[in-house]
């Protein structure tokens, strides 16, 4: 049985959304990052961690990519050009979406006090305005990738939620619209039923 540690607040929140599309048991452990029982596993004390038997997997990404591709699911087959585009698209998002959220929560409570720069914050409002201005004219299919909900689709949706909690502009009517039928998935109404 798959264990997964790391509270829903954070990425830990995409594992446990893909579990649930596969419909796959897990034992969820809620463990806020740099607690004990998240040090024990992985040193950083970063969440969310994944075990299976002897195997430690951490960084939500890497998790998401070995379980769709373990179960052959949410995922284009590796060498092909459809995975090479799918591995673009979450490259894409975790490099224009992810990594400003990121960088204002860390500039927002995630760094000690005297390191941490609000004004950046503007700035990267602004950056991901316009990585949404971008990306909003491809979401042309249901999914990323076409007819076929993947990885990056959980990514993106979770980034979507992050930036509404972020209060992070968030205008652009594909965007908003795509993210209404992600919330609509019963899997994800499962995982993350708030």
């Amino acid at each position: 049985m798959y264990h997964l540690y790391g509270t829903l607040r954070t990425r830990t929140a995409r594992v446990l959304w893909l579990l649930e599309e596969l419909q796959t048991p897990c034992q969820h452990h809620d463990h806020g990052p740099q607690t004990p029982e998240v040090i024990a596993l992985n040193p950083s004390g970063k969440v969310p961690v994944l075990t299976h038997g002897t195997l430690i997997l951490t960084d939500s990404t890497a998790i998401l990519t070995h379980l769709a591709d373990t179960h052959q699911a949410f995922t284009h087959p590796p060498a092909t050009g459809e995975r090479a585009r799918q591995d673009a698209l979450t490259h894409l998002i975790l490099d224009e979406f992810d990594a400003c959220l990121w960088t204002a929560a860390r500039h927002s409570f995630v760094l000690p006090e005297q390191h941490r720069l609000p004004a950046i914050k503007d700035s990267l409002r602004w950056e991901f305005a316009q990585s949404c201005t971008r990306l909003a004219p491809r979401m042309t299919t249901p999914f990323l990738t076409g007819d076929t909900m993947t990885i990056p689709d959980i990514i993106l949706a979770h980034c979507l939620l992050w930036a509404i909690a972020a209060r992070f502009p968030l205008s652009e009517p594909a965007l908003l619209d795509y993210l209404a039928r992600m919330r609509a998935r019963p899997a994800f109404r499962r995982a993350l039923p708030r």
